[in-house]
């Protein structure tokens, strides 16, 4: 895995990880966020960005809902929207 650090930039190259690849963060970027090998992170895309940020504290509890479950709930708040979308 090589490194190129800039004033700005960090670039990294993905490493195989069993069928997975994955981004090493570098323990001084983990020092700079403040975050462990434990810490809840947020992983978005922009379309053409890997967007990835530390889960703040007071949003953990609702990061930790399963897909499932939120599935579940959309399902029963908007049911009578999706019928009208599916017809």
């Amino acid at each position: 895995m090589y490194n190129v650090i800039t004033e700005e930039n960090m670039i990294k190259k993905l490493t195989k990880h069993g069928n997975s690849y994955a981004l090493v963060i570098d323990r001084g970027i983990m020092d700079l966020l403040n975050i462990s090998e434990k810490s809840a992170l947020y992983v978005t895309t922009d379309g053409r960005k890997l967007i990835v940020s530390p889960a703040e504290e007071k949003t953990k509890g609702k990061a930790n809902k399963t897909f499932e479950e939120a599935a579940e709930l959309s399902l029963k708040r908007y049911s009578k929207a999706y019928k009208k979308l599916a017809n």
